[in-house]
């Protein structure tokens, strides 16, 4: 199992690493019609390097992210190509198996407005959920109905009216 997040301070919380920093993707925008070229030519060459880590990818049987919210659909792209590079071609994300958590009414994901015009022509949206290797799954969703981090009531209902867009000037 490795677990992954979108930032360092969420990665840490979650005891594991960046998403950049595993894959060794870069932080610019990935095009996905690219990804997908290089991926069946087998050429992804600012991708993972080292016989160590690529052992370790073959080795994974579950991909925990965190903070999936904050994910880019071209991002989730970059992770399918690499594990389909060193694992199963034919499979969406190489066969392994994701968890992705995340509250979707958190943090939007980043994307800059020129990033987004080159992006737009592959994606519906910028957030995860449009990622083609994503498109290609069937995927279950669970919802989690009970706060753990939090027992004050007046407080959770202060969060809830926010997260829920029924905010006013007395819950602010």
């Amino acid at each position: 199992m490795i677990v992954l997040a979108p930032t360092g301070i969420a990665a840490i919380n979650a005891g594991g690493v960046t998403i950049h920093s595993f894959f060794q993707v870069p932080f610019r925008s990935l095009c996905a019609r690219k990804l997908i070229q290089r991926r069946w030519q087998g050429n992804l060459p600012f991708f993972v390097t080292g016989k160590r880590k690529i052992n370790i990818i073959r080795s994974i049987d579950l991909l925990v992210i965190d903070e999936i919210s904050m994910v880019r659909a071209d991002l989730l792209d970059s992770v399918d190509a690499v594990l389909r590079r060193f694992r199963d071609r034919n499979k969406p994300f190489g066969g392994v198996q994701l968890l992705m958590i995340g509250d979707l009414q958190q943090l939007a994901p980043v994307v800059k407005d020129d990033e987004w015009q080159m992006l737009r022509k592959y994606y519906d949206t910028p957030y995860f959920f449009s990622s083609q290797a994503l498109k290609q799954t069937e995927y279950c969703t669970i919802e989690l109905k009970k706060v753990y981090r939090q027992n004050d009531g007046t407080f959770l209902e202060l969060l809830n009216r926010i997260r829920e867009n029924r905010c006013d000037g007395q819950v602010l």
